[in-house]
């Protein structure tokens, strides 16, 4: 829902930092595999109940993730100007190429569905064997709301390419917006690590919100490609 205004106050800071980080040995997609191994330390730290290690590696991750792709298109500009002077300097993959968006979707979704399931195991683990049970359902509804909020906005990105109906905001894929955004992904992650004694009601409340998200983007993406392309 933030998502928007969020990344027009940010682009320039990143920008910044992106062109700093501009250098032989540091390419996009090692930032993404960075924010990756960072975004699974975040999950086993909650999963031992060490919150703090657990917030600090997540907002870290989160921060690698919003710099992968400014220094990607810093990579893409550049070598639009001289080429063989950015193939000498890039590592990886191709600069802004669809492998770079393949794998930073892929790694989003992996730290994701890890830190629910860090979270749920801390939580679990901390509370009576007769209650655990209970306490995992409000983080089996979280991820049962992530893979039907994943499915729809996927397969609407991938025929909205096929079909003309590609939404272009400079990300790599085209997203349907929704109540639940990464920037609300991040601050109910924060909190419910700030706050893990109140972590399964947070979570209740989040598996709602990105369950009526999920339904939006399903609405909103039917109708879209029902449109005529253009």
């Amino acid at each position: 829902m933030f998502d928007t205004t969020v990344r027009a106050a940010l682009e320039a800071p990143l920008d910044r930092v992106a062109g700093w980080l501009d250098r032989p040995g540091i390419s996009p997609d090692r930032l993404t595999l960075a924010g990756l191994g960072v975004g699974l330390a975040s999950a086993g730290a909650a999963a031992g109940r060490w919150w703090a290690v657990a917030l600090v590696c997540w907002l870290l991750c989160r921060v690698l993730d919003g710099l992968d792709g400014p220094l990607a298109r810093r990579r893409a500009r550049a070598s639009a100007t001289d080429a063989a002077d950015v193939a000498g300097k890039a590592i990886g993959s191709p600069s802004g190429s669809p492998a770079g968006g393949f794998f930073d979707i892929t790694a989003d979704f992996t730290v994701y569905g890890a830190t629910v399931v860090g979270v749920a195991i801390g939580v679990a683990g901390s509370a009576e064997s007769t209650g655990a049970v209970g306490e995992w359902l409000p983080f089996l509804a979280v991820l049962l709301a992530y893979y039907v909020n994943g499915a729809a906005f996927l397969a609407f990105s991938s025929i909205a390419e096929r079909t003309g109906h590609r939404i272009d905001d400079g990300r790599s894929l085209s997203f349907l917006g929704g109540l639940a955004e990464g920037t609300e992904t991040v601050v109910v992650h924060s909190v419910w690590l700030i706050l893990p004694f109140w972590a399964p009601q947070i979570a209740t409340v989040w598996a709602v919100v990105v369950g009526v998200s999920a339904g939006h983007r399903v609405i909103a993406g039917y109708r879209t490609l029902r449109l005529p392309p253009g």
